[in-house]
């Protein structure tokens, strides 16, 4: 299958994505009764929000000291930048040792792996070693290129093949200095586990938000989907002639990796936070960013990072072959080009 390559468009052009099996809204004549309520705070080095359809006059302080509860559970499993948390006494841990992991720290991994399987190793949660290195981990930021045989060493601390899983036990085997880093796919996690507990608390239209990465279920009180726009990349003069795209987002989560957030620039050129663990370096080509829209955010975070890595080539083709619903944006000189995958062509409207 081919990926579709868009026409170019201006500014002021706006082009719907709907899914395919979208539901229509549930009890539309008692949504009508309710009102949207916001939520937020800071986690994981950014922000959260959560849009919550409720009655009016609602008590929304205990959803909000639940939300937070989730959060703060995930950080402590899996966040490297806390040294008492579950990943960095993982990390730390001697060569050999096995370790009994939490629930959701060991769902995580186990997918991480799954999809480090199924892309031969360009997703790969194991590069925590180069992370760090290149000053995108817990160690401090930097702004000049590691020496090549530093970069070698780190990239040989990685492998995900090196990481055993014991199912039944819900452990992990740390075969000697290697690093996990989870950042590629725990806020994606994260995401649905908000959207899980507000779901456990009778909230069944909502939309959850985590540092850009979203998703919704439901419906809005006027019986209407989520709307939400995708990433428009800047970086190139024409950024603005990208069209607006919304993704009606009911049923749906929707994550973006690209090189605008997180980089630092070194003799003139641009070093971004997604790596290629073949090479232990920042990806040399030319896509700004992918987005992923799938029926989780877990799936979608990890997605989006291994399409990066993959490419412009290679990562429209595997987009193509496992049905994947992607955006693809590129920067041909200082032109942004756009293609989408078949999957996500099939949800213009």
């Amino acid at each position: 299958m081919s990926v579709k390559a868009l026409a170019p468009a201006g500014a002021d052009e706006r082009r719907v994505l709907i899914p395919t099996r979208m539901a229509p809204p549930p009890f539309p004549g008692t949504l009508r009764t309710l009102i949207v309520k916001e939520l937020g705070g800071d986690t994981m080095g950014t922000s959260w929000s959560a849009k919550v359809v409720v009655a009016p006059g609602s008590d929304l302080a205990p959803l909000k000291r639940g939300i937070e509860a989730v959060l703060a559970r995930i950080i402590d499993e899996m966040s490297p930048w806390e040294p008492g948390s579950h990943i960095s006494r993982f990390n730390a841990a001697p060569a050999g040792t096995w370790h009994r992991l939490p629930d959701g720290f060991f769902t995580v991994l186990s997918a991480a792996l799954d999809w480090a399987e199924r892309t031969q190793g360009a997703y790969d949660p194991t590069v925590g070693a180069s992370v760090n290195l290149w000053g995108f981990g817990s160690e401090p930021s930097r702004d000049a290129v590691p020496d090549p045989h530093a970069v070698a060493h780190a990239r040989a601390r990685g492998g995900w093949y090196g990481v055993a899983l014991d199912r039944e036990r819900l452990s992990a085997l740390q075969p000697g200095g290697l690093l996990l880093d989870l950042s590629s796919i725990a806020k994606g996690f994260a995401v649905d586990e908000v959207a899980r507990h507000l779901r456990s608390q009778g909230i069944g239209n909502l939309l959850v938000e985590i540092g850009g990465e979203l998703r919704a279920e439901g419906a809005k009180p006027d019986g209407s989907p989520w709307w939400v726009a995708l990433e428009r990349p800047r970086g190139a003069h024409n950024a603005d002639a990208l069209p607006e795209t919304l993704l009606a987002l009911t049923g749906l989560a929707v994550a973006t990796s690209g090189d605008e957030q997180r980089y630092f620039d070194a003799a003139g050129r641009r070093y971004a936070h997604t790596l290629d663990p073949a090479t232990g370096v920042p990806v040399t080509h030319d896509l700004v960013s992918v987005t992923v829209a799938a029926e989780d955010c877990m799936t979608a975070d990890a997605a989006a990072t291994a399409l990066t890595v993959l490419g412009p080539e290679r990562g429209p083709a595997f987009a193509a072959e496992h049905r994947l619903a992607a955006r693809f944006v590129r920067l041909c000189g200082s032109r942004l080009t756009e293609h989408l995958s078949p999957t996500l062509a099939a949800m213009l409207d």
